[in-house]
């Protein structure tokens, strides 16, 4: 309050109170505003072909990574490195429309998982593939073997989803214990990523700059990286930073056909099945549950649409198991998962559109066959893709934090749940990582636990959701405290007008398949 005096002729003085309005917090918001295009309203045309095209060529960041890893220690060359990408970005592309038409219905893009490394790598340095001197050799049965393996686990992922497992856990979600459901799904695949920090020096309030940045970014990146090529600048670096900024150490332009055929099953030859190298696989799969399920969630905070219901979550995750066991068929090497990077590229674009999805699927299966044209965009470097990756990551855990606004962050109850269980996704897996795996990385046991608990989403999850439903539910107070009286209502499909605007099926099929 301020104070002032009014002395008049009578030198009488007045005093006159100045009332300071309180401070208001914030509103809570159901659905994310400032949304330009929400999930069912879809941009102009040419905006969303350059849209659907920028999620493309993000796309391309994970399914490269990925084969680059994995196929030269199967022992394939360039030629055989190029055809699992092309296969790998049309299971992506085909899966994606499947999830936008009969999944979530959510923007979501579908693409590998990085989860399933540790059993693959596994599986390439088995015992029983080691008698094979001949590379090509050994490259077809390995990857029979892993193709194998996810086939098994694909069918796991699938009854999960399509049995309804998958929605009674779902159900017992809380807003607390969605926090770090969304936040480590970004977070966790901080090692993808690297510091990068531009808004500080560049700063405008065009939004073409900003629903288009990707593609400035890329070309201006891929540019440069072209001019030190060029510019024999890295000709006496070390072997391994020449092949990871030079433009012309892919080798997938040249060993790339014109046209390629990519969905013929079992190119390599029949899969062959393992006990072990199935379960490992399966805790792979298992891992990508929690993982979809943290984007599907995200992805809908940015399409400005409400809290998935735990229905369509499982069915988004049953056709994330169709497109693994899609990819086991083609011989991709890697099951599925949803993308958590593109999930953070609606926030920049502030477009959550389904529709600029279905366009980027589009591309997918178009430059999977055109085999050549595709590969000269597959070839940007990977560190450029891993910038990017910084702000996509983060926007995505961010996405999680907006539940902490339907908790009471002044309940020590809250605190502790939410301290620990971040602090446990990090540490638990670092043990792994730093110890465990490097002792322990033999044996099909030993992958499913690390797996399993060098997964940050799937350890900061289990501590949330395990302390969450411990708590007192009966207690009206602890309910309203962890927003579960709120959350209520999201968790039957028919609960909330609104959630047939955004995940009813098309074609009149929702009264063939009802939502629950």
């Amino acid at each position: 309050m301020a104070e002032s005096s009014d002395h008049s002729g009578g030198g009488n003085s007045q005093s006159q109170v100045i009332q300071v309005p309180e401070p208001q917090p914030h509103p809570v918001m159901e659905q994310l505003p400032d949304v330009e295009y929400c999930i069912n309203s879809p941009p102009p045309w040419p905006h969303a072909l350059l849209l659907g095209f920028q999620h493309y060529i993000l796309t391309l960041g994970m399914t490269v990574l990925i084969p680059t890893t994995i196929v030269p220690e199967m022992g394939g060359g360039h030629a055989e490195k190029a055809k699992v990408i092309q296969n790998l970005l049309f299971v992506s592309g085909l899966s994606t429309l499947l999830q936008t038409w009969f999944g979530t219905r959510l923007p979501t893009v579908v693409v590998g998982s990085y989860s399933y490394i540790i059993p693959a790598m596994s599986i390439i340095h088995a015992k029983r593939y080691t008698k094979y001197t001949d590379p090509y050799e050994r490259f077809t049965h390995t990857i029979r073997g892993i193709q194998g393996a996810l086939i098994i686990s694909s069918i796991f992922h699938v009854c999960m989803g399509f049995l309804g497992i998958w929605r009674f856990a779902v159900r017992f979600l809380s807003p607390l214990s969605v926090v770090p459901f969304v936040t480590f799904t970004g977070l966790g695949l901080y090692h993808l990523g690297f510091p990068m920090y531009l808004n500080r020096f560049i700063s405008t309030k065009r939004l073409i700059y900003e629903r288009y940045g990707l593609l400035f970014s890329i070309a201006s990146a891929w540019l440069l990286a072209q001019l030190l090529t060029s510019s024999t600048a890295y000709n006496n670096k070390p072997e391994s930073t020449q092949n990871s900024c030079r433009t012309d150490r892919s080798g997938l332009i040249s060993a790339s056909e014109w046209f390629h055929i990519p969905f013929i099953p079992f190119p390599w030859g029949f899969p062959t099945f393992n006990f072990g190298e199935a379960l490992a696989m399966i805790a792979a799969s298992f891992v990508t549950l929690f993982e979809s399920t943290g984007t599907f969630f995200a992805a809908a905070r940015y399409g400005s649409g409400t809290p998935v219901p735990p229905h369509i979550i499982c069915r988004g995750t049953g056709w994330v198991g169709v497109a693994s066991m899609v990819n086991g068929f083609l011989g991709s090497v890697t099951g599925c998962t949803a993308s958590v990077e593109n999930a953070g590229l609606l926030a920049l674009t502030k477009v959550g559109s389904r529709r600029v999805i279905q366009i980027s699927a589009g591309f997918m299966v178009f430059f999977s066959i055109a085999g050549k044209f595709g590969a000269v965009l597959a070839s940007i470097p990977l560190p450029i893709m891993a910038a990017m990756n910084c702000l996509f990551f983060g926007y995505v855990s961010s996405a999680g934090l907006d539940f902490l606004q339907f908790c009471n962050l002044n309940s020590f109850r809250i605190k502790f749940v939410l301290g620990l269980s971040f602090f446990l996704g990090i540490s638990i897996p670092q043990y792994f990582v730093e110890y465990f795996y490097v002792k322990h990385h033999h044996g099909w046991f030993n992958d499913i636990l690390n797996v399993f608990f060098m997964s940050h989403t799937t350890v900061a999850v289990l501590v949330a959701f395990i302390l969450d439903i411990t708590l007192s539910r009966d207690d009206d107070e602890v309910r309203k405290d962890i927003g579960l009286q709120w959350w209520e209502k999201f968790r039957v499909y028919s609960a909330d007008g609104r959630n047939a605007d955004f995940y009813k099926l098309p074609c009149r099929l929702n009264e063939f398949f009802p939502a629950l």
